[in-house]
């Protein structure tokens, strides 16, 4: 998954399907996933935040050495398009 230019390596869909489950079982009511591609440690890691506000938020703070691949609902399992 997400096997792009300029991350070394892919998102191993176990690791994905992980993700979408330990949003779902968080207390917070957590209703997206954003997978993160960080440069720094070259890998993935996920956040997760409750509203699409909480997207636009996050995309507006995100750390240099980060960059956001995709967003996910995590009911539907669909991808989430950004109006950028």
């Amino acid at each position: 998954m997400f096997e792009t230019s300029g991350h070394g390596g892919s998102l191993d869909e176990e690791l994905f399907e992980a993700w979408l489950e330990k949003g779902r079982a968080g207390k917070v009511g957590y209703h997206y996933l954003i997978v993160i591609w960080n440069s720094w440690e070259n890998d993935f890691r996920p956040a997760y935040v409750e509203t699409r506000e909480r997207i636009y938020d996050y995309q507006r703070n995100i750390d240099a050495t980060e960059e956001m691949i995709a967003v996910y609902d995590l009911y539907s399992e669909s991808r989430v398009v950004l109006n950028e």
